[in-house]
């Protein structure tokens, strides 16, 4: 099983499922969504320990969840479950302690040569500084697209938002970044739109 077959759901209909193919599917849906899943739960906890928790209860919510339910759509489902783990977490552990940009472009970046991810953690560096201006809405949606290749669909299934509205807010985020790159931006990105 390929790792885009995994939601497809002619290929995890989970009905005559045996505890091997349930513990397969489980295992595979970790192998590909575990470190992103990670970054992304980062972003509200601000600290690995308390993202990798997060991770961790929601596959193990996974585990006691009834797979017939989710298993036409894991990717939005693992999301926003594990979404909701890191925002409990942030609620009952604040202040926040913030991401450094740097720190999540030199993490999130693939092996390469020194030279090459020295040359892509700058302008990676570079755009998240620009990110930081965005409104959370807007970073969420980038980070979401971006990061974690979800699809629009997906992106709303995970924070609750319209598909239109995801397009749009990744629009104006985009156009914002763009013009900064540029050095014809403004101070400040327009409208945060739908919240």
């Amino acid at each position: 099983m390929n790792a885009r077959q995994l939601d497809k759901p002619e290929n995890t209909r989970m009905s005559d499922e045996t505890p091997d193919d349930r513990q397969q599917w489980i295992r595979a849906l970790l192998e590909r969504h575990g470190s992103s899943l990670t970054r992304y739960a980062r972003t509200f906890t601000g600290d690995w320990e308390s993202a990798r928790d997060a991770v961790q209860e929601t596959f193990l919510r996974l585990c006691r969840e009834d797979t017939s339910k989710i298993s036409d759509h894991p990717t939005p489902w693992l999301y926003r479950v594990c979404r909701s783990r890191a925002l409990d977490y942030l609620r009952k552990e604040e202040p926040m302690t913030p991401v450094e940009n740097s720190q999540l472009a030199l993490e999130a970046a693939p092996e390469s040569s020194p030279s090459a991810r020295l040359e892509k953690s700058e302008a990676v560096g570079s755009v998240l500084e620009i990110m930081e201006a965005l409104p959370a809405n807007q970073k969420e949606v980038v980070r979401l697209k971006f990061q974690s290749e979800l699809s629009y669909k997906e992106i709303a299934e995970v924070t609750g938002l319209t598909v239109s509205n995801v397009g749009y807010l990744l629009h104006v985020a985009l156009k914002f970044i763009r013009k900064q790159i540029r050095g014809e931006g403004e101070l400040l990105p327009e409208s945060q739109g739908e919240t």
